[in-house]
């Protein structure tokens, strides 16, 4: 049972770094509500896949210090197949902002149009280890443009 924990502190660990979404939002509207959970839902969903994948390609150097990297103790297969499911938990929960209105159309179409390219290099990299880490880049490529256009979707059409 530690083993299965162990392979998982990445996703527990995510809580912790999907907190910012949750202070920004209760500093800018007093409040917390089905938006900021959403937020909160985005990092703690793409987190997984984000560092999995790093993991991936640095799995030697986890391996010689004993860290129990899901991708060293399960192998990359395991990694990529929960990475899958984690980018389609990411691209939904993204989604939640225009549903309770406070983002507009431009947003849900750039959560669209990332969110399907989160999945889909996320499915190529399940075939062949040379999508790895253009999988770990478009992730940090997707957060940023996913929260940026979030951050202007008041001021666009």
């Amino acid at each position: 049972m530690a083993e299965a924990v162990d392979t998982q502190n990445i996703v527990i660990g995510g809580s912790a770094g999907a907190i910012p979404p949750l202070v920004g939002w209760a500093a800018a509207t007093g409040r917390l509500d089905v938006t900021a959970l959403s937020l909160f839902a985005v990092i703690f969903f793409w987190t997984p896949p984000h560092f999995w994948a790093l993991a991936q390609l640095i799995k030697t150097d986890y391996a010689r210090a004993r860290v129990p990297m899901l991708p060293v103790v399960a192998g990359d297969q395991s990694a990529k197949r929960q990475s899958i499911v984690y980018a389609v938990l990411t691209a939904a929960a993204s989604l939640v902002p225009f549903f309770t209105g406070s983002a507009g159309p431009v947003y849900l179409a750039a959560a669209i149009v990332l969110g399907i390219g989160f999945f889909g290099i996320s499915v190529l990299d399940l075939e062949g280890r040379r999508w790895t880490r253009r999988l770990w880049t478009y992730s940090m490529v997707y957060v940023a443009l996913l929260f940026a256009v979030f951050a202007v979707s008041p001021f666009v059409a």
